[in-house]
């Protein structure tokens, strides 16, 4: 349905990408510009998807592609509603078990990554609470991060955790740059981080080893 009348779509204008295009941007019910985060969206799963195309042959390159297909959901909820919703979190932390099927690491690694995903960042929070008296990380970040260590396995989480800090520093910095106001108490999804990480992290594990 259409988000600013609530008219029914046609089919053939949910075609990824083609059909914004098609429509100039614009609703065909109501005329009202579509909202970019969309296209954005659309944009980058299909990014995800011919990353493992090219990376990984099937049924390894779709196992893969579901994996930054979920980052790419947890990345938007958490970068516009700051939400990450647990079946989502188990689905992809179930995902990364399964995935031992196919891809590397061994089933141990990813139970450690697991484990040391979800035991760090939890620990961090705790820390900064006690220091603070404030709540540092939202509740969902040791979680994601535990499913993505069940993804990586162990031996990736420092780069990942390192690259998802360098992305939410690029940004503050862009908002500086840009004039935006920056205050230290402003929430910042680091899920979305950690997601934009996550992906290209296990293209290059996949690639190249771990």
């Amino acid at each position: 349905m259409c988000d600013n009348c609530g008219a029914p779509i046609r089919a053939g204008d949910l075609i990824p990408l083609a059909s914004a295009l098609l429509l100039r941007g614009r609703a065909r019910c109501c005329g009202v510009p579509i909202a970019p985060l969309h296209g954005q969206v659309e944009a980058a799963c299909a990014l995800v998807g011919l990353a493992a195309g090219v990376v990984l042959p099937e049924p390894a390159g779709i196992v893969v592609a579901a994996f930054g297909w979920l980052l790419v959901l947890v990345a938007t909820l958490d970068a516009t509603e700051m939400w990450i919703p647990d079946p989502l979190v188990a689905i992809l932390a179930i995902g990364g078990v399964l995935a031992a099927l196919v891809l590397p690491p061994p089933l141990t690694e990813r139970l450690i990554g697991g484990a040391a995903g979800f035991g760090s960042l939890w620990l961090i929070g705790f820390a900064y609470h006690r220091l603070r008296g404030q709540e540092g990380l939202g509740g969902a970040d040791p979680k994601l991060f535990g499913a993505i260590g069940l993804w990586l396995g162990w031996r990736m989480l420092p780069p990942v955790l390192l690259i998802a800090a360098l992305v939410g520093l690029g940004i503050v910095a862009w908002r500086l740059t840009t004039g935006r106001a920056v205050a230290r108490d402003d929430a910042a999804p680091f899920g979305t981080y950690l997601a934009v990480a996550a992906y290209p992290a296990l293209l290059l594990m996949v690639e190249f080893g771990s």
